[in-house]
């Protein structure tokens, strides 16, 4: 009689399923989809769960699609988008949300290193996350009323899917600056592999093959600006990047998204 084997550690199956439960671990840690109960916060698992946010990005930017898809038939456009907003903010719990009004507030009114990081660990909402955090959502708002409605859809998936990858970069090339242990974001923002950066790319970029148009893929350039930007202020103030350092870059380098698309649609699409 065969004796049932354990999969082996370098065999397919075992890989397959080591990487089906990396992605629920990034998919539990930023969403609130629900998951499998064998799925939990493994600083392992969860360390190398960054090369899989953008396809986070696209499950939780398909349910934005989804909602704003469905509310059309009976909503205005407008209603259609806020509905569609406050879906993917309710699916990721605000966690990028969170991140940039932090930022806002630890660099608007920090003056050393210190003194950013601690404002930023406050749970408290201050003047300058509160003033950034509305600005950013309505200028995310009157933008996408811009675009053509039968693009929509996709221009939103391809806006959370390419914000994140954009925010992985800044993973790969700043180090982790938070010396406490207990921060949970530690795991996923602290180190990235050549190889994690580039499945990250895969799925951040491949929405943007459904425009079939090669002059789409020209908005990378305003979104790694946008990255290299908040880069350059993170690296002179606190010497590298935290958690809430990679919101901040998913949600401008997300609005930025949208304003290229207008631009392309308005010079040369």
């Amino acid at each position: 009689m065969k004796k049932l084997t354990l999969p082996q550690e370098n065999s397919s199956l075992f890989i397959m399923k080591k990487e089906i439960h990396i992605f629920f671990t990034a998919l539990m840690f930023f969403t609130r989809i629900p998951c499998p109960k064998w799925v939990n916060h493994d600083p392992g698992y969860l360390r190398k769960s960054s090369k899989y946010f953008p396809l986070v990005g696209i499950l939780v930017g398909s349910i934005g699609a989804a909602v704003f898809y469905g509310s059309s038939y009976i909503f205005s456009t407008e209603i259609s988008l806020l509905l569609s907003m406050f879906s993917t903010i309710y699916t990721t719990g605000a966690f990028h949300e969170d991140g940039f009004a932090d930022v806002c507030d630890g660099f608007g009114g920090g003056w050393t290193k210190e003194k950013i990081l601690l404002i930023m660990k406050d749970s408290r909402l201050g003047t300058y996350g509160t003033i950034g955090i509305l600005l950013m959502l309505a200028i995310k708002f009157a933008a996408l009323q811009e675009i053509e409605v039968g693009f929509i859809p996709l221009v939103i998936i391809s806006g959370h899917s390419l914000s994140r990858f954009i925010a992985t970069t800044l993973i790969f090339t700043h180090p982790y600056v938070r010396d406490t242990e207990d921060s949970k974001a530690k795991p996923a923002a602290k180190s990235m592999s050549l190889t994690m950066l580039f499945i990250s790319g895969f799925f951040g970029i491949v929405p943007l093959v459904f425009f079939m148009n090669p002059w789409i893929f020209i908005t990378l350039v305003p979104a790694c600006v946008s990255k290299i930007f908040l880069a350059s202020k993170f690296k002179k103030w606190i010497g590298g990047q935290t958690g809430d350092c990679a919101g901040a870059v998913q949600q401008l380098s997300e609005v930025v998204f949208y304003l290229s698309i207008i631009a392309l649609w308005k010079y040369i699409w």
